[in-house]
């Protein structure tokens, strides 16, 4: 599973393009510079809960809302993150690990 931070990230990306805000948007209205935004959304930064607040008022959801990832962390979307890791490992290697993977998902 993705860390909690990415995944967080990726919810309030998700939720703010659903509702037509761009980032720029997004931090102007919560008081905060894009970059900010970006790196909440990239997974770098974690917000604070009075900020991920006020994200919840602008973005009219409510707070718990952000926490409602788990359709972000598929078995498909694993399966990517894992050819993304063992790039450059042998072929042999990366039968291995395909095996312990599919393992886990049963």
């Amino acid at each position: 599973m993705k860390p909690i931070k990415k995944l967080l990230g990726e919810r309030i990306r998700e939720i703010r393009k659903s509702k037509g805000f761009t980032q720029e948007q997004l931090a102007e209205m919560i008081g905060v510079e894009p970059r900010h935004i970006s790196r909440v959304e990239g997974g770098y930064n974690s917000p604070s809960i009075e900020r991920l607040a006020k994200i919840a008022e602008v973005l009219e959801v409510p707070i718990n809302e952000f926490f409602n990832f788990m359709h972000l962390d598929t078995p498909a979307k694993r399966l990517k993150d894992i050819d993304d890791i063992i790039k450059g490992v042998s072929e042999e290697y990366q039968q291995i690990i395909y095996k312990i993977v599919h393992t886990f998902e049963k």
